[in-house]
């Protein structure tokens, strides 16, 4: 078997491990090692990166956001003094990236699918958390884990600033339309995707009729706003785990208002405050139903002071508190 399955590839580096009562999470998150075989049975969570924005509607080096995030790990340590939580009692593997062909996106995309369906046979119990790449991945991603899983109904939580229920027949799998991909593909129900982070004049109204149509919830940041973001969130996911076995969650940095999130391509203003989106995932992730995760949609060539590099890499840890606050 290729390592660790066909469809990946070593990450393209990786840190030093020095081993300090504070840990940073470049010195946390360990890699495959190179000789012998892995065992997997104590890992807790899995990060795969898909280096993939050809298929992006505009414009994005969204490719270079898995090694650019990477990078961005010497920066934080694996203490969250919000919550007085140490990530590093979690085992965290990154298995690198999928791998990528120069021109044929449909080939990419088949092994996005193949690579998260091998992970769920081969490491059913861990969380897999996958950063992006442009957000058509999501599509693919969740299929792979349908194809794992069968008879596992899949709900999906969303936070964005757009539908991305863009017409399939126009557009092709592109990063505008993963979810009307899963919804016509059959992969997800239309009533069990929520989104939350909708706002202004980014959304046609055709694509809202649509949502009507296939009973898919959503709620606008004016909404979140009234009712308070840990009110939604927490009304979602317990909506959702009423209906389905699983919760996959994916952030599109382009939710974040475009004061706070710079290098999303298609970030907007009047979206969410960092804060915001950091408490969102963080109670997101403390719920058992909540089993993957992806963060997409991230061009570190627009950013300025890797101002939304780090604000991914905190709602990666974010998500992470989450899921070390499970049970307690």
């Amino acid at each position: 078997m290729n390592y660790p399955y066909p469809q990946l590839e070593r990450p393209s580096f990786k840190w030093n491990r020095n081993v300090n009562e504070d840990l940073k999470v470049h010195e946390w998150i360990q890699t495959i090692p190179d000789e012998g075989d892995m065992d997997w049975s104590n890992v807790d969570v899995t990060i795969l990166g898909v280096p993939l924005s050809r298929s992006s509607i505009s414009a994005s080096a969204a490719s270079e956001n898995p090694d650019a995030m990477r990078r961005a790990w010497k920066s934080f340590s694996t203490y969250n003094i919000d919550y007085d939580i140490d990530l590093s009692a979690l085992r965290v593997v990154d298995l690198g990236d999928t791998r990528q062909h120069v021109t044929d996106i449909e080939t990419c995309h088949r092994h996005v699918v193949e690579a998260m369906e091998s992970g769920r046979r081969i490491h059913p119990h861990t969380i897999p958390l996958t950063l992006g790449g442009d957000h058509s991945i999501t599509a693919m991603l969740i299929k792979g884990m349908k194809r794992a899983e069968p008879h596992n109904r899949i709900g999906l939580l969303q936070f964005d600033t757009h539908f991305d229920l863009r017409d399939l027949e126009t557009f092709g799998p592109a990063n505008g339309t993963p979810v009307r991909n899963l919804i016509e593909s059959g992969t997800v129900k239309g009533k069990d995707v929520y989104n939350i982070g909708l706002h202004g004049f980014f959304n046609a109204k055709s694509l809202k009729t649509y949502a009507d149509q296939v009973g898919l919830q959503y709620v606008t940041m004016r909404e979140a706003r009234k009712k308070g973001i840990e009110s939604v969130v927490n009304e979602a996911i317990k909506e959702l785990s009423k209906k389905v076995d699983t919760i996959y969650m994916t952030v599109d940095m382009d939710v974040l208002d475009m004061t706070q999130g710079p290098a999303a391509p298609a970030s907007t203003p009047g979206g969410m405050r960092t804060d915001e989106l950091f408490e969102a995932v963080t109670l997101a992730g403390t719920s058992p139903h909540v089993k993957a995760m992806d963060i997409v949609c991230l061009d570190p060539t627009k950013d300025v002071g890797d101002f939304t590099i780090k604000a991914a890499v905190h709602t990666m840890l974010s998500f992470l508190t989450g899921l070390s606050m499970r049970g307690k």
